[in-house]
């Protein structure tokens, strides 16, 4: 068998293509997707991971909404913002920007979000829909 050579560049370039027209098609039906990111702490990959992802986001002709936390951040006040974007209709997707810093439970705050919102399909419910 012979191997296929991908462009991962082209590929990426019509991936982004066909998600902008699908964002288009919505907009025109009154409906701009929003991406909500939470990023707790200063961890420079993850900072630059979050930027390009708001970069990406706006791009693509939705919303980014993006909450960069103190690394000190407390559990509770985590898991309050978490409530309030699954609360809102204009957030249609939430991702939290991993790892968290150590005294936050991860795997509380990945589950908190709404299933129909987990960008990452880390909640429970979505891991075993796999």
């Amino acid at each position: 068998m012979k191997a296929a050579l991908i462009d991962g560049k082209s590929f990426s370039q019509a991936l982004r293509g066909r998600v902008s027209a699908t964002v288009s098609g919505l907009s025109d039906r009154g409906i701009v997707p929003g991406l909500a990111v939470v990023l707790v702490g200063e961890d420079p990959a993850s900072a630059v991971y979050v930027r390009n992802k708001g970069i990406q986001t706006r791009e693509a002709g939705m919303v980014s909404f993006e909450h960069k936390l103190e690394a000190s951040t407390g559990q509770d006040a985590l898991m309050a913002l978490i409530a309030k974007l699954n609360a809102d209709p204009a957030v249609h997707g939430i991702l939290v920007q991993l790892p968290l810093p150590g005294h936050l439970d991860a795997e509380a705050v990945i589950n908190a979000i709404a299933p129909e919102k987990d960008v990452d399909g880390f909640t429970i419910s979505n891991v075993g829909l796999l």
